[in-house]
């Protein structure tokens, strides 16, 4: 007999996944051009030259043994410890090359670093709006996922319902900031606070709360928004990352796992990953991009678009009267919907063509994201046809 449980979840498929279906679908009736679909996060400006640059090199002047060939259980030492001194630069931090692990990007991260500080039973606490892919990452790994209600005014932790949740059962919070799908970038103030009540708990509890960071948007950031290291707030944290977003690398699974040299048994995490690997099969990320992206660990793509983008809609929406916390970062915006059920206003946009991802999977029922990591000039021609859906559904107080 097939596994039951992974059966049932093919009608319970990932929401922007379906609208990015659906826009597909749409797309070969009327032509992709006129489908202004704003599901799926798949970033939308082009790989640095030098990199592509490099990696023709590479392929042309290097050893394909060395290239293609297995990397250690533990990644790649050049990657390793270009990621470590990139991280010390810019951020102050102590890392070597062996408090970091290469993974097969943000998810891959995320699934050694969930196992390495949690067992099954566990609680973990996270808040909403979150990532929904985080439901079946944690529950798979076996443990309670307790989800903190959102802060709607402006999307930092709400502090009143978390210190109500937290218990000697929690294992581990997971944070992730720049925030999809806020766009909200965590304060130092927010972080610190955090910090002081992860370690008062742990006291209280008797053991050490760990702080997994969830990070693949820490470079894609607007008006001069900095986005404070986690790491260097809490002790605790292991940081997750992918260059999927940094770099418009999605499709190549490359990232890692930094665990905070001043962790709760820090040099055994990075081995216990490499164990954690043979349990999973999530093992061995390309040996090629680990080589490649060793010379890039803090080069981005031309991200300037996405803010364009954003300031586009954002636009519209004050235009409309709509409410919405403005991003600091991302290519996600995520306003409140003009009626309490945003499945349904999704449903409606689609009359329009215009592809909207419904907020209820990211834990905030009512609001709903879209991903303008699209070309502006699409995102112009859309305006006029999400405006005409506002006036024509729901009326506006300032229609232009």
């Amino acid at each position: 007999m097939i596994n039951q449980e992974f059966k049932a979840m093919l009608s319970n498929k990932n929401v922007i996944r379906n609208m990015a279906e659906f826009a597909a679908a749409r797309g070969k009736e009327i032509g992709y051009e006129n489908v202004f679909d704003f599901s799926l996060g798949n970033p939308s400006t082009v790989v640095p030259q030098e990199v592509t640059d490099y990696m023709i090199r590479l392929l042309q002047e290097k050893d394909s043994l060395a290239l293609h060939g297995y990397s250690p259980t533990t990644g790649n030492v050049l990657y390793k410890e270009k990621i470590a001194e990139s991280l010390n630069e810019r951020f102050g931090m102590e890392y070597t090359g062996n408090h970091i692990f290469p993974t097969t990007g943000a998810a891959g991260a995320l699934a050694h670093a969930v196992r390495a500080v949690t067992k099954p039973g566990d609680e973990i606490l996270l808040f909403a709006p979150f990532f929904p892919e985080y439901t079946p990452y944690l529950t798979k790994a076996g443990l309670t996922m307790q989800v903190v209600p959102a802060d709607t005014e402006t999307f930092q932790i709400n502090f009143d319902a978390f210190e109500e949740m937290l218990s000697e059962k929690t294992a581990a919070v997971l944070i992730n900031t720049p925030n999809n799908p806020s766009g909200v970038v965590y304060s130092e103030e927010t972080l610190t606070r955090l910090a002081k009540i992860l370690y008062d708990c742990s006291d209280r509890y008797g053991h050490n709360i760990f702080l997994i960071s969830d990070e693949p948007y820490r470079e894609i950031l607007y008006q001069g928004v900095q986005a404070p290291f986690v790491s260097r707030f809490y002790d605790h944290t292991l940081v997750c990352y992918s260059f999927a977003k940094s770099l418009s690398m999605p499709g190549e699974r490359i990232g890692y796992v930094a665990v905070n040299p001043r962790c709760e048994d820090a040099e055994y995490i990075v081995p216990m990953c490499g164990q954690i690997s043979r349990g999973i099969g999530h093992n061995c990320p390309p040996s090629f991009f680990q080589i490649a992206v060793a010379q890039f660990p803090s080069l981005t793509s031309d991200i300037r678009v996405y803010e364009k983008n954003m300031n586009l809609i954002y636009d519209t929406l004050m235009d409309l009267n709509m409410t919405c916390v403005k991003p600091d970062g991302t290519f996600y915006i995520f306003p409140k919907a003009p009626e309490e059920d945003s499945i349904a206003f999704c449903e409606k946009a689609k009359q329009y063509d215009l592809i909207l991802v419904p907020g209820d999977s990211f834990g905030a029922p009512g609001f709903f994201r879209m991903a303008y990591c699209i070309d502006t000039e699409k995102v112009e021609r859309a305006m006029p046809r999400f405006r005409q859906f506002i006036q024509e559904g729901y009326g506006t107080i300032n229609p232009a």
